[in-house]
């Protein structure tokens, strides 16, 4: 386990080699941190990878091929170390390859890579999935970056509001027991502002779906936007942790979804999964700008 450190005339990022995550992202001119710390009293990540599954499974458990696997929420990437790539002033790239540990609870071989591009104020999130096999391979890729919210002194976060390129409403699945309901959430948006609420993650977290919206922001009391994550995934989760008065709020561009309630399909026909045949890549990213 290693801390990686790149930066460039407006900000500079930290990158732990356990799970490639990123684990600070600073202004040069004021140090101000904008990442949450990853404080256990309240979640003790920053920002995971989510693969090969994004979200629970039903019972734990998937059918893949006549055979069940069993996997943890979120997959197994983010526990995993990876391997430093390449290193510029500017980018860096990890991987991580498939090997006896993951194809007894995932039986696809693949070669996962994480990278970090800075632009002047944003850090590109890159991600890039190849398939080596000979067979098809299927999965589910997000990502889950906590930002600090309250980010000033002497304000609180239901002062703060998320802003959304979306302007008349949002509308969210509703998760039950970590897997996602029938039923749905709609959520008027103010010139596509979410006032935060003291209970508006007492469902769990906000499933948009259908690529509702594509640029999220976290909004000061004075109406300034202050962090952006823009993206191109079809879904993404809004999430905090549930009567725990955390102080960050997480964006995450999704590729994949937890189970449905009532799903009874195989791993091939999860909603929103991934396929890549033999030999293809994948490949995507997302911005978050300060």
């Amino acid at each position: 386990m290693a801390l990686f450190q790149i930066g460039n005339e407006d900000i500079t990022i930290q990158i732990d080699s356990m799970g490639a995550e990123l684990k600070s992202l600073k202004k040069i001119t004021t140090g101000e941190e904008f990442m949450w710390e990853g404080d256990p009293a309240y979640w003790n990540r920053t920002s995971p990878i989510l693969f090969p599954l994004v979200g629970s499974l039903k019972n734990g458990e998937y059918l893949c091929d006549g055979k069940r696997y069993q996997m943890g929420q979120h997959g197994f990437a983010r526990d995993m170390e990876f391997r430093l790539k390449s290193q510029t002033n500017r980018e860096i790239w990890f991987c991580l390859e498939s090997d006896e540990e993951t194809l007894a609870k995932y039986p696809y071989a693949f070669l996962l890579e994480l990278g970090y591009e800075l632009e002047k104020s944003t850090v590109i999130v890159k991600w890039r999935v190849k398939n080596p096999d000979s067979r098809d391979m299927y999965f589910s890729i997000g990502g889950h970056p906590a930002f600090r919210c309250p980010i000033q002194e002497d304000t609180k976060q239901t002062d703060y509001r998320i802003r959304f390129d979306e302007k008349k409403s949002l509308v969210s699945g509703i998760v039950e027991n970590s897997l996602m309901g029938h039923q749905e959430n709609v959520y008027p948006l103010e010139d596509g502002h979410l006032r935060i609420t003291e209970h508006l993650f007492d469902g769990d977290a906000l499933v948009i779906e259908n690529h509702q919206a594509q640029e999220v922001s976290l909004v000061k009391p004075d109406g300034t936007a202050y962090v952006t994550t823009s993206f191109d995934a079809p879904l993404f989760g809004i999430w905090s942790p549930s009567g725990k008065k955390a102080p960050f709020i997480c964006i995450e561009p999704w590729y994949g979804r937890c189970d449905g309630i009532d799903f009874e399909g195989t791993w091939q026909e999860r909603q929103w999964g991934q396929h890549l045949g033999a030999g293809e890549v994948f490949e995507t990213a997302y911005r978050i700008s300060v």
